[in-house]
């Protein structure tokens, strides 16, 4: 004789992720009135808190250097919140004994109907890396928004390869957003930022660790592919632009896609300076972007293109 399944009620679902969020491995916490509701146990860790002490019912004061500190950041999660979009910053926070440290708070309303109540935190320690970016050889060689490595580091790396007598072969991928003048249009500046990192570290996953990606200049993008002929080059190229393609920016109430226009370029004899691999590169993503946009195009020649269909 068997039994037909039924749902869990709301209650042993509500138990459920309860159970789950404590004991999983984020330090992840729900806020409501500033006081914590429940905490998993790597966020009480995070705090200095552990078996004898839980954050749990405590003010969320407790984690804040000042009150001052906790005032300021309480009216700019109400008024991210009220916008519509979530609070994303580091912040100097306190531990039980005393230290401090630097973390990424990014906080959520449960219900974006009702941003003034319960909120979901998750906090990462980022104490070594922001310790990094401050430094003035970071920030020489890396772009502020994505985190990405800048124009001029990307050029130099590139310089490396130019004109080289190694024989492996060295392909560029040039990439440009379509119509990301529409996000900026309908989204703010502010909600494309955090699309152009949320791009950034999706082209990094796409890729080798030996590989480079830099953010040229606004939504221009390119990727530096040692020891990669222009063949394997295009198979990353069309696996890129897929990936654009699929890609959803979930920014609070804000929802997005977009795609993009890849030019991909083999360093060769006739290109003999970073400015002309450069230019063969964006010139091939020129030719994508004029067919439609959404495709891949191979630099060949001068006014020669293969086309890799989208």
């Amino acid at each position: 004789m068997s039994t037909a399944a039924t749902a869990p009620t709301e209650d042993a679902t509500a138990a459920r992720l309860r159970a789950l969020l404590v004991r999983a491995p984020t330090a992840a916490a729900f806020v409501s009135g500033q006081r914590f509701q429940v905490v998993s146990e790597e966020f009480n860790h995070l705090f200095g808190f552990g078996d004898d002490s839980d954050l749990v019912g405590q003010a969320t004061r407790i984690v804040h250097t000042t009150d001052l500190a906790h005032t300021a950041l309480s009216e700019r999660a109400a008024a991210a919140f009220a916008a519509g979009q979530p609070l994303d910053e580091e912040i100097e926070y306190v531990k039980r004994d005393g230290h401090r440290f630097w973390g990424r708070l990014q906080a959520t309303p449960v219900h974006w109907d009702a941003p003034a109540a319960e909120a979901l935190w998750i906090v990462e320690d980022v104490t070594a890396a922001r310790a990094q970016r401050l430094q003035p050889t970071w920030t020489a060689k890396h772009d502020s928004i994505t985190e990405l490595a800048n124009r001029r580091e990307f050029e130099r790396r590139l310089g490396e390869h130019v004109g080289s007598r190694r024989n492996e072969p060295v392909s560029v991928l040039w990439l440009d957003v379509d119509k990301f003048g529409d996000v900026i249009q309908g989204m703010g500046a502010e909600v494309g930022d955090h699309f152009l990192y949320g791009l950034g570290q999706l082209l990094i996953s796409k890729v080798r660790a030996s590989d480079l990606v830099a953010r040229l200049e606004e939504d221009h993008f390119a990727i530096l592919l040692p020891d990669c002929d222009h063949h394997y080059a295009q198979i990353i190229a069309e696996k890129i632009r897929a990936a654009v393609a699929a890609y959803r920016l979930h920014w609070g109430l804000h929802r997005t896609r977009v795609k993009a226009s890849l030019g991909v370029v083999q360093i060769h004899a006739t290109l003999t300076t970073v400015d002309t691999v450069l230019g063969a590169a964006a010139l091939a993503c020129t030719e994508a972007k004029a067919a439609g946009g959404d495709s891949v195009r191979v630099f060949v020649s001068e006014g020669g293109f293969e086309e890799l269909a989208g």
